[in-house]
């Protein structure tokens, strides 16, 4: 009969083991390693008798011992489970080394101890350890060479997420949180509640070596259309029941819900929520990942290369979004031709089916950039996302539809990610595509089957009309002018109908309401110009701009004997004030210090139910402040609050405010959490880049 041993008998060496595995972050307790890479554990022997006898490990994974995988002794190869046993006093040092495509998941590890003749003397069995997938391992699939961006993408729990127009880009922090307290766990359980893992669990675990399979899953379980998953999303107000997209300041709150209830749903998510949500997951589970927001995004229903864009606010047909965010995972391709290792996108916003499932990737950016449409996974969508055209329609009254223009520059500009240099954008638009006019980029365009202007050294009369709307950067609560000019270089006078329309719209082009309307007939003098100033008050687009403060211009001028008319759209971004948030004392772990919130009113109008939000990794779970009563036009508010740090290194606290007129307002501060107290430095800027994520004070 075996002698069974309880876990204590084995000691994980889990702070050793974590440290040089890169995961204390994530738990100093519990044994959490990566593929790829040898980790020790010391085995008591029961019987002092057997200590040099023949040992036998056992590994299991799943809930149901889906996978089980004995490990060999001696090493036979780098493609399979093997280890090494030195005897020391009364225990025995087991040294594991896992092939750098094993599966990740969590295992349970059974040590059997063998007599000469083969029966087992001892069973030592609960002993459980969490792998990962390693992309500082070489023949790992997510094998990423560059420390610097290891740090920014696998280790970097914070970020920036750029939003806004390509005129006018904003950017608003973001907690990923990935090494907080149960957010692995949470990440492991994303993958078991997908539709594959409840179909067939056996060959859902098999398939998890493969950072190709896991990122697709994750893509499509960020999103609830279709199976358990985390967010649903909604782009309109009111967010009834649930919390509006633009008040989430980071993904911790949303995973632990969504975990806490059982994997429903959260309420709500928009694209940069679904796309921060899966860079948490991804990145937590080893995965280098960035945040991507691809401007003017164009969201092509049809596969025609082409976005139908009709003056009219009921049209349910193609659209462009001001700005679209996905993510970026690193990885090899083994499944594809060579040349599209490296940068992969996936998109968790729920858009168009993918095989049957609301899920987009991964689509290799190689792929995008040189028009291999036929690459798996959804390259016809994102492509089009980045180079479709967008042809505007007017409806005439008898119904039917007329060309304006055709514009073929507008869609995909300035695509951006945060730097791993610092707080700042880098632009990666070369990556995606070729400059614009470029024999490469008509190469590109033919293969992908859209259409070319081809150059010609024919002369083409210029237009004698040109229409154009010109205006600031308003403060969202201020009265402000939009100016649309019409100019005439022709040699004869103009006679034009000019209408100029002002409406509240979502980021992704839904229309919220008309905010005012001007129509004049002018006569435009040659060589001259009309310029039409539209004045608009607060009290005139505060009920119809939405949570994104954005109105959309249009201009559209009609000159008498022309049959073309002319067609001009700006959005306009309306600024809100940032809040200013400052530390006070020195930061050290488990020891308090305070923080300090400030925000001013800009409104002409009170603000009621006011609401600061509070979150940071390493610092303090997402914490509201409730504010009483009014905030009057103008009036400046001051809270504190104590909080006692958990990790040590650079971190961010990240605050929201919201209120019933003005929501959205962010604010952040940076500090430096010390292991002990004495010199410290601390500060609220960006200045320190990746310093946060090599933890040099512990």
């Amino acid at each position: 009969m075996a002698n069974h041993c309880l876990t204590s008998n084995v000691d994980l060496r889990s702070r050793e083991n974590n440290s040089s595995h890169r995961t204390k972050e994530i738990d100093r307790d519990r044994l959490i390693v990566r593929r790829g890479q040898p980790f020790s554990v010391a085995v008591q022997i029961c019987d002092s008798t057997v200590q040099n006898g023949q040992l036998e490990l056992v590994l299991h994974l799943g809930k149901r011992d889906e996978v089980m995988i004995k490990v060999q002794r001696e090493s036979g190869g780098a493609d399979h489970w093997w280890f090494s046993q030195q005897a020391a006093q009364d225990e025995v040092m087991l040294t594991l080394h896992s092939p750098a495509d094993a599966i990740i998941g969590q295992y349970r590890l059974a040590v059997l101890v063998m007599s000469p003749d083969g029966h087992i003397v001892q069973k030592i069995e609960g002993v459980s350890f969490h792998l990962l997938f390693n992309p500082w391992n070489k023949d790992d699939a997510v094998y990423l060479p560059e420390e610097s961006h290891l740090q920014e993408y696998v280790m970097n729990e914070t970020g920036i997420i750029y939003r806004g127009t390509s005129e006018y880009i904003s950017s608003i922090p973001w907690n990923y949180g990935q090494f907080e307290d149960n957010i692995m766990d949470i990440c492991f359980e994303v993958l078991d509640n997908s539709r594959e893992a409840l179909k067939n669990s056996k060959m859902d675990m098999e398939c998890r070596a493969d950072p190709v399979y896991i990122s697709r899953i994750i893509t499509a379980m960020v999103n609830a259309n279709d199976d358990h998953g985390v967010l649903f999303g909604s782009w309109t107000p009111p967010y009834s029941n649930g919390v509006a997209p633009s008040k989430w300041t980071g993904s911790v709150p949303i995973l632990r819900q969504w975990s806490s209830t059982r994997a429903r749903a959260v309420k709500y998510g928009q694209c940069w929520v679904f796309a921060g949500v899966a860079c948490t997951v991804l990145r937590c589970l080893g995965i280098p990942t960035r945040l991507i927001t691809n401007f003017c995004s164009a969201h092509d229903v049809d596969g025609n290369l082409c976005v139908d864009v009709v003056d009219t606010f009921n049209s349910r047909q193609d659209s462009t979004w001001n700005f679209h965010c996905w993510v970026e995972s690193w990885m090899r391709r083994d499944d594809l031709p060579k040349g599209n290792d490296g940068w992969q996108i996936l998109d968790p916003t729920p858009q168009e089916r993918s095989d049957g499932v609301f899920c987009c990737g991964p689509c290799p950016v190689t792929a995008i950039k040189e028009g291999n449409l036929q690459v798996k996974y959804d390259a016809p969508f994102v492509f089009a996302e980045v180079n479709a055209d967008i042809t505007h329609w007017r409806v005439l009254p008898n119904g039917q539809r007329q060309k304006v223009y055709v514009d073929q520059k507008s869609v995909g500009r300035k695509i951006s990610t945060k730097s791993v240099y610092g707080d700042f954008r880098e632009d990666l638009t070369v990556l995606y595509k070729y400059p614009e006019g470029s024999k490469e980029e008509r190469t590109v365009f033919q293969k992908a089957g859209r259409r070319v202007t081809q150059p010609t050294n024919e002369s083409t009369e210029p237009p004698q009309l040109q229409l154009l709307i010109k205006h600031a950067r308003p403060v969202f609560g201020s009265d402000f002018d939009v100016i649309a000019e019409v100019r005439n270089d022709g040699d004869e006078d103009a006679q034009v109908q000019l209408t100029v329309l002002a409406t509240g719209v979502t980021y992704n082009s839904v229309h919220q309401g008309e905010c005012q309307r001007q129509m004049i007939r002018v006569t435009v003098a040659a060589h001259e110009g009309h310029r039409e100033v539209l004045r608009l008050r607060y009290k005139d687009y505060a009920e119809c701009t939405s949570e994104h403060h954005l109105i959309r211009v249009k201009a559209f001028a009609e000159a008498q004997g022309q049959n073309q008319p002319l067609m001009t759209v700006a959005d306009v971004p309306l600024s809100v004030p940032e809040l200013l948030v400052q530390i006070q004392g020195k930061a050290a772990v488990k020891q308090q210090v305070t923080a300090k919130i400030s925000f001013t009113n800009p409104l002409p109008v009170p603000l009621k139910g006011g609401v600061f939000t509070v979150e940071g990794a390493g610092l303090l779970s997402a914490t509201q402040i409730h504010v009483k009563g009014e905030i009057l036009p103008g009036q400046r508010v001051e809270v504190s609050f104590p909080f006692s740090p958990i990790r040590t290194g650079v971190r961010k606290l990240l605050v929201d405010f919201d209120s019933d007129r003005l929501m959205d307002v962010k604010g952040t501060a940076t500090l430096v959490v010390r292991k002990i107290t004495g010199n410290y430095i601390r500060g609220i800027s960006g200045i320190f880049g990746n310093l946060a994520l090599t933890d040099p004070f512990v």
